[in-house]
């Protein structure tokens, strides 16, 4: 029977250096797409799937500007009321009614890399369920489908199976990527930045989970066990995730429905504003 989950952990800490200088005043998550920024594509398209609980992961700085654009906004909402434009609350209105956002606080200076912010999360609120973890700056645009949750939670075959996103891509653009070998719909193992001829397919990791309480576990043990200093290496949620496999995990990979639009680079924050605003004219 397929669970039903309704956790998810975003990590949107970080300073985006890719981006200076622009997100010397603007959080990378937060950079607009649209009329809404990058984070949020990710958050509306788990809430569609059953999440009411969001565990975000923000820096230390304030004022959070991830954090602002999900409160209410009181003086704004009065405004609207005053000046006869109640048309326009429910797009003030950023979430909801019914789902709850948790802050955790990471010390940019600390431990980094995308397992510490899932292991602090399962730490500090103790969870023991299987958890989305969403990365806040890229997202799948599938407007008229299923969503990529949704996509996530449909390829579960047991309760205790993990499942990850694949993201097809031109064969000839694998050198940049994770790539992932599959083996009838179970990942065997992620190949960074394969020469094309080496490439065991076109499918690369974008960082969109279903996890398991039996692997978040392991990520947490992963982080205490390891002490790596800021020269040596990341704390990578893929290594983990390839300890979990080997020792007879399960990770489901299902094929993403629509366009992956990654707004970590210029051109991808550009190509991601072009698709969706196209699509909105």
């Amino acid at each position: 029977m397929t669970p039903k989950i309704t956790k998810a952990i975003i990590p949107v800490a970080g300073w985006g250096t890719r981006r200076l200088p622009i997100t010397k005043i603007i959080e990378k998550s937060m950079l607009p797409v649209g009329n809404r920024p990058l984070v949020d594509y990710s958050v509306q398209d788990l809430v569609r799937a059953g999440v009411t609980d969001f565990y975000m992961v923000i820096s230390n700085v304030e004022p959070c500007q991830v954090r602002e654009f999900y409160k209410d906004n009181v003086a704004l909402n009065e405004y609207l009321i005053e000046r006869g434009k109640t048309d326009r609350l429910e797009l003030a209105k950023t979430l909801p009614d019914g789902i709850n956002i948790h802050y955790i606080k990471q010390d940019p200076s600390g431990k980094y890399g995308t397992a510490i912010p899932v292991a602090m999360v399962v730490e500090q609120y103790d969870i023991n369920e299987p958890v989305y973890v969403f990365m806040g700056d890229d997202f799948i645009w599938n407007p008229d489908g299923q969503s990529a949750s949704e996509t996530l939670l449909a390829s579960l075959k047991g309760p205790d199976d993990s499942a990850m996103l694949g993201v097809e891509i031109p064969k000839d653009e694998v050198t940049k990527y994770g790539v992932l070998s599959v083996k009838d719909g179970q990942l065997s193992s992620i190949v960074e930045k394969p020469k094309v001829k080496d490439a065991p397919s076109n499918l690369i990791n974008p960082s969109k989970y279903i996890l398991s309480p039996e692997l978040l576990h392991e990520i947490v043990n992963y982080v205490h066990l390891n002490n790596f200093g800021p020269k040596d290496q990341e704390y990578l949620i893929t290594d983990p995730i390839d300890a979990y496999i080997k020792d007879g995990g399960i990770m489901r990979v299902a094929k993403a429905e629509g366009q992956y639009l990654d707004g970590g680079s210029v051109e991808g924050w550009v190509h991601a504003n072009n698709i969706v605003c196209g699509s909105q004219e």
